[in-house]
């Protein structure tokens, strides 16, 4: 953290610390540098600066270009959360949102399965009938086969008994 107080030495910037509230730049780093001198030092905090801690108890005569008197009311409702109609209604948004989306990407991967089904069917239709196509031609030789034999056969028989008849 040696780059911040280069970055925070602009004079008049101010900064907003819990335990001292708002104040000087240059004041915080000369109380952050005695306390690391000498840490069982307090803190100084000047005097007109009011904290976010601090109450007001009764209005002030004169504005404080420090200190907004709305700033402690805009910090309690920025820590309380809200409870109203439309803070529910954008988690229930949200959650179906959520849901939205994991049932979309559910249907992403479902269509992917679906187009591999289709493909590995498409393959195994393919397959089927180039086997079907080997069958048939098996099945077609075959059968010229036998045909061939008959023919051989009732050749030879005719032959046959045209020798043996007397």
């Amino acid at each position: 953290m040696s780059s911040e107080p280069q970055f925070l030495s602009f004079k008049g910037l101010k900064q907003y610390t819990p335990e001292d509230g708002w104040g000087q730049v240059n004041a915080i780093l000369q109380s952050h540098t005695q306390q690391s001198a000498a840490p069982a030092q307090p803190t100084p905090v000047p005097d007109n600066v009011p904290t976010l801690t601090e109450t007001l108890d009764k209005p002030s005569t004169h504005a404080s270009p420090v200190f907004d008197p709305l700033i402690h009311e805009l910090f309690e409702q920025l820590r309380v959360p809200p409870s109203d109609d439309l803070t529910q209604t954008w988690r229930t948004i949200a959650a179906e949102v959520n849901l939205l989306t994991e049932r979309m990407a559910l249907q992403r991967e479902l269509q992917e399965r679906m187009q591999k089904l289709d493909q590995e069917l498409l393959n195994l239709r393919s397959t089927i009938l180039s086997h079907l196509s080997e069958v048939q031609q098996a099945a077609d030789q075959q059968l010229s086969s036998a045909r061939l034999r008959a023919e051989v056969s009732a050749l030879a028989q005719t032959k046959l008994s045209a020798k043996l008849k007397p």
